[in-house]
């Protein structure tokens, strides 16, 4: 079946010339001058210190607009094409290249312009003219991208950049797939680390713990540590993922090893082949396509974690005290103490000659408090993670189900399958089924499920028809099961597709991801009454995605309790988006359900609401003073900012956020890494502790120029017109027609 999107792209290009001759911006991009960012500062001492394969370039506007806006106009686009473009710029969403994901020139970065005016721009098919100046411009004030980009191959490439940064008073912005809906991953005016050439680890990091080291402790260079924490998880394996290694790399590495051992390891990860364990992980991970409510969520499989901090250190870090925590209902034990070690050769480039010692007695940084930081406090901002050792589980057999592409015959509704969803992870006992079947199956916003091991639910599904008088052998037919060996094996792109063999990614790129974010339903609040499903059900924004079953079982059992994920996403039922672009569904919410749902008898402590993972731009909370109100769309994002809970606070809430803010002036006191809507992000300048003398200077313009049409414009011209004819049908429920095409093949 051909997907929606698809079609209204190839219709919409055909019109306007985009397929047939036009003309080509390469050779125009190659002749446009560079950006000279920094030109004052010494680039060669960097560069002298990088391993042969590392490679340092300057970017600028014509990269984006020659190597990334063309995907954008292809009839399947794939985040596999944008990754390894040449200037390492690329990012899955196109307007994530302009400062909020929104391309409306702005000198102060959209302070003084509203909610509504950005609405308006990317939802209410704003003029083409509009978009085509806007887009098309290399001197619009509101790009985001950055104009020197470092691809580092060992460690000590980051070690390199990091301590130039400090040296020179720089920010720097880290990337390996860009898949940050609240664009965190691309920023101007800063050395940005795409990480997508480091070493890659996975095709031979799955380690199988020996048994012997039960009896022994710790060791000083923490060596034995993951295996011995996988041991008290109950778990005999682990894998090494490399800093720029993606989900597509990873699990095709599990694949590999399964097919020639036979099949016995299972990786929790997301959906999507082209994000990347990196991102995904630090922000909380929601694997409801790969039995996470069976093993936890992202933060939980992480047993050890190597990076560079933002002095520069070389660390790598992990739990080596705990204790069981069986009798208060986990299943995994809880940290008490973490440890860590610096490298002492952070020069070195052979990681058979690193030496890990007991770091200096000046390293003022807590491990403890940078293991709650990392896990769940996000991506980006805390340094740069260069390897993570991830835990690995027994295989299950998987199955999926789905009532993609209905069939004629069948009379079932969307609507009544998603209720039947949300009945079967999150009430299942009203259709008879036990918690361990339930907590077999998940699902990532869409009409499908994935399941593990042994489930109930075809058996249910024939349950729900007749509770509800649609008992009829072509509604049955309705749901269809199919077996493979893992999810990713289901998902790789055929041999006829542009990168054959690869796990596809789900969503494609598009103009702009989630605008806000997933509301995280108390699974306390649904079992109080049958009426409050019927009610979230009833409420959820119209025409988006359906809910997102990631939660209950292991997401809260398999927490070590040391980590920075709310509390809201381990009592969760699912994620829902009550509201999107409508102000009426916005309202509802904070002034209705919102008081219902959640405790918010505390007006010095708001509560955690949002889920991090897939947060949009847009996020925010109610007003400060009234949290049953919503944040007034007409006032400017600086008097939002003032006078409404802010991205943050309503993700992580009040006494979270407090301790996160803390960690992160610990951590990194200069804010060299300073990433969109990360923690610490909205702190006001004066907090950040930045030394005047070591401020960057101001960036040079992109062109000597402005006036001078940019390279590649009749292309960009053409292409901005496609954004603006397309921005409501793709940009609008991007998330949910991507799902359909992954379920029809529609990316090969």
């Amino acid at each position: 079946m051909p997907s929606f999107a698809g079609a209204a792209r190839f219709l919409l290009l055909t019109v306007l010339g985009f397929y047939g001759n036009h003309p080509s911006t390469a050779d125009a991009v190659s002749a446009s001058p560079v950006s000279g960012w920094r030109s004052d500062l010494d680039w060669a001492a960097l560069t002298s210190k990088l391993s042969s394969s590392a490679s340092l370039i300057d970017t600028s506007y014509d990269n984006y607009a020659d190597e990334c806006m063309p995907e954008f106009s292809e009839a399947s686009p794939t985040n596999h094409a944008l990754i390894d473009q040449p200037s390492g710029m690329c990012l899955p969403h196109l307007y994530l290249g302009w400062e909020m994901s929104w391309p409306r020139p702005s000198e102060n970065g959209h302070s003084d312009q509203t909610f509504d005016q950005a609405i308006q721009d990317l939802f209410d098919n704003r003029p083409v003219t509009d978009l085509e100046s806007w887009t098309s411009d290399p001197t619009n004030p509101s790009l985001n991208l950055p104009s020197k980009v470092l691809f580092p191959v060992v460690a000590s490439d980051v070690v390199a950049a990091v301590n130039f940064a400090r040296e020179h008073g720089l920010e720097i912005s880290v990337k390996n797939s860009g898949h940050s809906y609240q664009g965190a991953s691309s920023k101007k005016e800063t050395l940005l680390l795409n990480m997508n050439r480091f070493t890659h680890y996975a095709p031979t990091g799955i380690t199988d713990c020996d048994a012997s080291i039960l009896d022994t402790t710790a060791a000083e260079d923490l060596s034995n540590q993951p295996c011995l924490l996988t041991f008290a998880k109950g778990k005999s394996s682990l894998i090494r993922v490399g800093g720029g290694e993606n989900f597509d790399k990873v699990y095709r590495a599990v694949i590999a090893v399964n097919e020639a051992e036979g099949y016995k390891y299972h990786l929790v990860g997301g959906a999507a082949g082209t994000v990347s364990p990196m991102g995904w992980t630090w922000q909380g991970g929601l694997p409801g396509t790969m039995g996470g409510r069976l093993y936890g969520l992202g933060v939980d499989q992480v047993v050890q974690v190597e990076m560079v901090l933002p002095n520069g250190v070389h660390v790598k870090f992990g739990p080596t005290e705990w204790e069981d925590a069986s009798a208060d209902g986990f299943t995994v034990p809880r940290t008490k103490v973490v440890s860590g070690v610096c490298r002492s050769n952070p020069d070195e480039r052979d990681e058979e000659k690193w030496i890990w010692e007991r770091c200096p007695e000046d390293f003022d940084i807590d491990f403890n408090d940078l293991w709650f930081a990392i896990r769940g406090g996000g991506g980006g901002t805390w340094g740069v993670v260069t390897s993570v050792l991830l835990q690995l589980h027994d295989y299950l057999p998987y199955t999926h189900y789905t009532t993609w592409p209905p069939t004629e015959e069948c009379t079932v509704s969307a609507p009544q399958f998603t209720e039947f969803q949300a009945q079967y992870m999150s009430a299942p006992s009203l259709l008879n089924v036990t918690k361990e079947h339930s907590l077999a199956c998940g699902s990532a916003a869409g009409p499908f499920s994935d399941c593990y091991g042994e489930e109930d639910f075809m058996q249910a599904w024939t349950r729900f028809l007749d509770l509800n008088n649609l008992a009829d052998p072509a509604n049955v037919a309705c749901l269809r099961r199919t077996s493979h060996k893992g999810y990713a094996e289901r998902n790789l792109f055929g041999d006829d597709a542009r990168f054959p063999g690869k796990v596809q990614d789900s969503p494609p790129p598009a103009l702009g991801g989630d605008v806000v974010a997933y509301v995280l339903v108390p699974q306390s609040w649904l079992d109080e009454s049958e009426e409050n499903m019927k009610t979230v059900l009833k409420n959820r924004a119209h025409g988006l995605a359906p809910p997102y079953h990631a939660f209950g079982g292991a997401a809260a059992s398999a927490s070590d309790q040391a980590n920075a994920l709310s509390q809201a996403h381990r009592d969760a039922a699912f994620g829902v988006l009550f509201f999107h672009t409508s102000a009426d569904e916005e309202a509802n919410f904070w002034g209705n359900l919102f008081p219902k749902m959640f405790d918010i008898s505390d007006k010095t402590n708001f509560p955690p609401v949002f889920g991090s993972n897939h947060a949009g731009f847009l996020t925010t909370g109610p007003l400060k003073e009234d949290w049953t109100k919503p944040c007034p769309r007409e006032w400017t994002f600086e008097e939002r900012g003032e006078k409404c809970i802010s991205f943050q606070e309503a993700i992580y809430g009040t006494e979270r956020l407090a301790r996160l803010e803390a960690i992160k002036k610990a951590v990194d006191p200069h804010f060299i890494f300073n990433c969109g809507n990360c923690v610490g992000n909205n702190l006001p300048e004066a907090s950040k502790s930045k030394d005047d003398e070591s401020s960057p200077a101001a960036a040079e313009p992109l062109s000597e120029n402005p006036s001078d049409e940019p390279s590649g414009a009749s292309s960009v011209s053409s292409f901005a017109a496609v954004i603006s004819a397309t921005a409501v049908e793709i940009g609008h429920s991007n998330r949910i027609r991507s799902i359909l095409e992954l379920e029809t093949g529609s990316f090969s």
